[in-house]
């Protein structure tokens, strides 16, 4: 069911419909369902990472560090999506207010942004794990892993939030229907009036500079890794190596792959049903895939999991 809201000449909008995805809305009560199970199982599979590495010592070191912080933000960056998509699913309420929408969109991309510059650190922190074995303890302390993650945090805000804030400040009236299943700033900056060209050409070479920024990072780490392990002289030691950056090539294939179709690409309107597909991969599935592949890859995550269950089998 749309909702649709008359809107007078000169009359500010008050609040957005979400257009969602009108070719499969009669399936709404299937789409809810298995939304809502993806969403339950990523934010349980997260929260599950972030209790074990917290709960076993043999997982207090760096990486495991980062991953707990990355684990935690895919569940605020999936929560801030898929909740009002469950509710156009199941009762067709696409209306989202003025507020509400321009919030979700702060922290969409704001934690996004965060993500891949966690996603590049965590590349740094393999390549000084694996090239740099001797100086990597003092290196990465305690107090290092804080303040680059404090770091990630703030470039992520200062970075994303001044299209949004800019944009917030322009003239909506009318129309109101955003073409998408949440408030992306893209959409949002076709609906101002005018609609600003400069504020959408600030958002995307942001967003490439990011991308691009946490690219360069993660080729220059792995090229190194790449040529370290190769010069390892045990099968062995290299097969180890190899798996401990394997999870993490897989998570960031999967996120650059998705927000590269998205927001660097030429944009056409004709795009915008395969630029929905791409963000719903984005938003969903690579929060669910981050457990998975961090638990059933991992053997470190995998054995302090097994343990955690042996011990509550054992109060039982």
């Amino acid at each position: 069911r749309k909702v649709k809201m008359e809107i007078r000449n000169g009359t500010a909008v008050q609040e957005f419909i979400l257009e969602g995805f009108p070719a499969v809305q009669h399936l709404g009560k299937v789409l809810f369902l298995l939304h809502l199970l993806a969403y339950l199982a990523s934010v349980t599979g997260n929260s599950l990472i972030i209790t074990i590495i917290w709960a076993d010592r043999r997982l207090h070191t760096p990486m495991y560090f980062f991953l707990s912080i990355f684990s935690f933000g895919e569940c605020g960056f999936i929560t801030t999506v898929i909740p009002k998509l469950l509710t156009i699913f199941l009762s067709g309420r696409q209306t989202i207010s003025f507020a509400a929408c321009f919030t979700q969109a702060f922290a969409f991309i704001f934690l996004g942004a965060s993500g891949f510059f966690l996603m590049g650190v965590m590349s740094l922190d393999r390549y000084l794990a694996i090239c740099k074995p001797l100086h990597y303890p003092t290196i990465m302390s305690p107090r290092t892993c804080i303040l680059l993650v404090t770091a990630c945090l703030s470039l992520g805000f200062v970075l994303m939030v001044i299209p949004v804030i800019k944009l917030s400040q322009l003239s909506f009236c009318g129309p109101n229907v955003i073409p998408h299943f949440f408030c992306d700033l893209g959409p949002l900056t076709r609906l101002s009036c005018p609609e600003s060209r400069s504020i959408e050409a600030l958002f995307y070479n942001l967003v490439s500079f990011l991308l691009f920024t946490s690219f360069f990072m993660t080729v220059i780490a792995y090229s190194n890794i790449v040529i370290t392990i190769l010069q390892l002289p045990s099968a062995k030691e290299r097969q180890k190596a190899f798996s401990t950056c394997s999870s993490h090539l897989i998570v960031l294939s999967v996120m650059y792959g998705s927000c590269v179709f998205i927001y660097v690409k030429p944009k056409r309107r004709s795009r915008l049903d395969s630029n929905r597909v791409a963000a719903l991969v984005n938003t969903v599935v690579t929060p669910l895939l981050n457990p998975v592949i961090y638990t059933l890859r991992n053997k470190q995550v995998h054995q302090a999991l097994k343990d955690a269950l042996s011990k509550v089998k054992l109060q039982k």
